[in-house]
């Protein structure tokens, strides 16, 4: 068995964070060894024969949104060179770990939401078929996470539930698309939310005029994208939850298993 690291590729850009606080949680696994890379230059990366220099995509980023003061961010279309780099990469099996506001990219894209199993939504949107509100968001939360499959490799070594203080999302998850590794106690209810919506038209921590039906409680899962592992974690706003023991075993799990031979035998198995 190869003691080699894992060779991560971290892709960013398109939503504000801690650069040195966030980047300390790679730092600090000795499995892996990571290149850091921003959009747009990432977008090159999807292309197979740069690809095949990482064991697994790690995205910490939000394209296709570019953000205006005052009004809904104009919605960017991605290119086709990089629709087909990523398909080709789920044909291969390529490893891919979203995290945190990863589940904003892409808007204009459906494919891209159904990859990794759900959609924050900065304005209202019609998300399989149906009209949807834009999604809700709340910083700051301290709520418990409840590990709903202890057996997994992702939650391995994780206690039963745990104290996290960290932003939480009111959004569209596809609960028929994946397999639910990790819950709130958190209220997943407008009341508890405020609206994107408002936030960019500069009404900030408002949720007036916005009747968003309760939501899931679910933050973190795994599912199949032809014969690639896919996993998607909601933690990872800021500094607290970076520092956090078991966020750090999450992404360290999470990247580990997402390059494994058993995580590609699963997702071939579909």
């Amino acid at each position: 068995m190869s003691d080699a690291p894992t060779r991560v590729l971290l892709i960013t850009k398109g939503h504000p964070f801690d650069y040195n606080a966030f980047f300390a949680v790679f730092d600090a696994n000795p499995a892996i060894e990571w290149t850091h890379v921003e959009h747009p230059a990432a977008q090159r990366f999807f292309a197979p024969e740069l690809a095949c220099d990482y064991d697994v995509f790690v995205l910490y980023d939000m394209p296709g949104l570019a953000f205006r003061e005052g009004e809904p961010p104009q919605v960017l279309s991605p290119p086709a060179r990089l629709r087909e780099d990523l398909s080709a990469l789920l044909d291969e099996g390529k490893g891919l770990v979203f995290l945190h506001h990863a589940l904003a990219g892409w808007p204009d894209w459906p494919d891209y939401g159904e990859l990794i199993g759900g959609r924050f939504l900065y304005s209202p949107t019609r998300v399989r078929g149906r009209d949807c509100l834009d999604s809700g968001y709340r910083h700051e939360v301290t709520h418990r996470v409840r590990v709903l499959d202890p057996e997994h490799p992702v939650t391995r070594g994780l206690p039963a539930s745990f104290a996290l203080t960290d932003e939480l999302y009111l959004a569209e998850i596809f609960e028929d698309s994946v397999e639910p590794l990790l819950a709130s106690d958190h209220d997943f209810t407008a009341a508890n939310f405020y609206s994107a919506d408002h936030a960019v038209r500069g009404r900030m921590f408002c949720n007036d005029d916005w009747p968003h039906p309760p939501g899931s409680s679910l933050i973190g899962w795994v599912r199949r994208a032809r014969r690639s592992p896919i996993v998607y974690l909601q933690c990872g706003d800021g500094p607290g939850a970076y520092a956090n023991e078991h966020y750090r075993r999450l992404v360290a799990n999470a990247i580990a298993w997402a390059a494994s031979p058993e995580a590609h035998a699963w997702a071939r198995a579909a």
